[in-house]
């Protein structure tokens, strides 16, 4: 079958199998290989993408069901060289270690920010308890996107003024 979607603001076109899961789609039709696939049972978050902007794991949804959709992955984050702020705060706060969850890890925070930009402690570890990181603990994670409001929030002051 055909599908047809936006990924990162391209429109791809691809013949695929039916029972294709939007991850492999991602990963081997179009080599973006930033979106990880961990347990296949969307357990780990390792494979979150966005879909018409909300969070879902692309381990779950299958390819032909994003036809018609926008996909945003890992690889959407940054503009051009500029890193999203939450790539920044990961980087700066050491918000990752193997980097194995890393790229489902900073879609979820990225969605948490957009629609809570100065999110709590508890609110950031709900949003991530889908999450599993076997690596940080999650402390730095945390510090990572308080990290990330906070910048943004002073990025924002100062163009406004």
């Amino acid at each position: 079958m055909q599908v047809t979607m936006t990924v990162n603001g391209t429109e791809y076109t691809r013949e695929i199998e039916g029972r294709m899961l939007l991850v492999h789609f991602l990963r081997d039709v179009l080599g973006l290989t930033g979106t990880h696939w961990g347990c296949d049972t969307s357990n780990c978050g390792v494979c979150v993408v966005w879909l018409d902007g909300e969070p879902v794991k692309s381990c779950t949804v299958l390819a032909a069901m994003a036809g018609g959709h926008e996909v945003r992955t890992v690889e959407g984050l940054a503009n051009g060289a500029e890193l999203d702020p939450i790539q920044e705060g990961f980087r700066q706060c050491h918000g990752l270690q193997c980097g194995f969850c890393t790229p489902g890890m900073l879609m979820t925070c990225r969605a948490l920010l957009d629609k809570n930009p100065d999110p709590t402690e508890g609110e950031i570890r709900e949003a991530i308890s889908g999450q599993i990181c076997r690596c940080t603990g999650y402390s730095s994670i945390i510090r990572s996107v308080r990290w990330a409001a906070v910048h943004e929030a002073s990025k924002e002051e100062a163009t406004a003024q």
